[in-house]
């Protein structure tokens, strides 16, 4: 019996602290804040995770590019006896032995009469060049100071982890400083867009009637502009005097320009259900001015999805600067972004030679699938409340 009374006891005492736990999850639930809310959610789903942590590593590669990568990728002819080289793959054993330092072969190029005068490569496998670690090099400036140690090195010579282009520019030092480029793209277009969203959106929806009439034939105008030749008729405004920096500033302007309507599209809309509401009559009998009841009231009532807007247009305007670039409309030489870069993959005897110059497209996809997986994440976890609806 006393065995049996003790099981009993148990078992409440476990069914009493479960539920107790339950009540504490329900209340934490109903009673978090809305960033809580969605974050819990966006935590569930593994690919958003997986996509956010990616997009993480990308962004900080692209700003620590000048760091990560061992030299400057706007010089060309550096390594003049390794244009157009494949890959230089660091490995720590050969038929040589082992090496607790990882090491690449020195690889010499000559021209012949046996092969019509083309670059022969040559490797010279007892010719070991070490990896080293912070090795002093090309001076580079990040968050406004002066700074000449790199990542890594070899110790004679130089590294091509991805290969040179037909100019001798290292391709791995590209790729990360046209990740950082195209980023400083999408953000300022984004920032833009936003801005003019947010003002034109709200303004029309607050106001209603000739305003919105007015307003919302201003962005129909704007939606049914062909981007191209649009984009066309830019570049051959643009002088060739201009520099990068200027033709930087200015694409990036334009496609912020261009990119707001649909943000703005769905500012106007919300707020045209919403103004009506009690909270907005009760600040506006209590003397609030329009912009402060857009600005404290009505915009917050729907921060999450414009949060989620911001993170879906990023992909479209990076996808606009590269293809701008791709299609010599947009950013160039000797400014690095992934556009540019792509550039490179048009031609036949690329596709045909030198595959390693695909490696870029590889980075490209990763960072556009991976603000798409985010964003899609986001849009799910922008409805906190409906698992309760389940």
């Amino acid at each position: 019996m006393t065995d049996a009374s003790n099981t009993a006891t148990d078992t409440a005492t476990d069914t009493a602290t479960n539920a107790a736990a339950d009540r504490k999850l329900k209340e934490a639930y109903f009673t978090a804040s809305q960033g809580q809310l969605i974050w819990a959610r966006f935590r569930k789903q593994k690919a958003a995770m997986v996509g956010a942590w990616v997009l993480i590593i990308l962004i900080l590669s692209g700003l620590f590019a000048p760091f990560l990568t061992p030299y400057d990728p706007t010089i060309a002819g550096r390594d003049k006896d390794y244009q157009n080289g494949a890959p230089e793959i660091p490995r720590f054993w050969d038929e040589n032995g082992f090496s607790f330092r990882p090491f690449i072969y020195t690889t010499t190029r000559e021209r012949s009469i046996a092969t019509n005068f083309r670059w022969v490569s040559e490797i010279d496998r007892d010719a070991r060049r070490y990896v080293v670690l912070f090795p002093q090099g090309d001076k580079y400036k990040l968050f406004g100071m002066s700074f000449e140690t790199h990542l890594f090195g070899v110790d004679k010579g130089y590294i091509h982890l991805f290969g040179t282009d037909s100019t001798g520019k290292d391709i791995f030092s590209r790729t990360f400083h046209a990740i950082n480029t195209s980023m400083a793209v999408g953000t300022i277009g984004v920032f833009i867009s936003f801005v003019l969203a947010l003002l034109i959106g709200g303004v029309s929806g607050y106001f209603g009637g000739w305003v919105d009439s007015i307003l919302q034939m201003m962005t129909d105008t704007i939606r049914t502009v062909p981007a191209i030749p649009l984009f066309m008729a830019l570049a051959a405004f643009i002088p060739d005097t201009w520099s990068a920096e200027e033709r930087f500033f200015f694409i990036s302007i334009i496609l912020g320009f261009i990119g707001w309507p649909t943000l703005a599209r769905r500012v106007r809309t919300h707020l045209l259900t919403e103004r009506n509401q009690e909270y907005v009559l009760a600040a506006q009998l209590c003397g609030a001015s329009p912009s402060h009841i857009i600005r404290k009231h009505l915009l917050p009532s729907f921060t999450s999805y414009i949060i989620v807007d911001l993170v879906i247009s990023f992909p479209y305007m990076v996808l606009s600067e590269t293809a701008l670039s791709f299609i010599g409309l947009g950013l160039k030489d000797p400014v690095n972004s992934l556009g540019v870069m792509l550039q490179s993959v048009t031609s036949a005897d690329v596709l045909l030679n030198y595959q390693w110059y695909f490696i870029p497209v590889i980075f490209f996809i990763v960072l556009v699938l991976a603000f798409v997986f985010v964003g899609d994440g986001l849009r799910d976890a922008a409805d906190p409340y409906g698992d309760t609806k389940k």
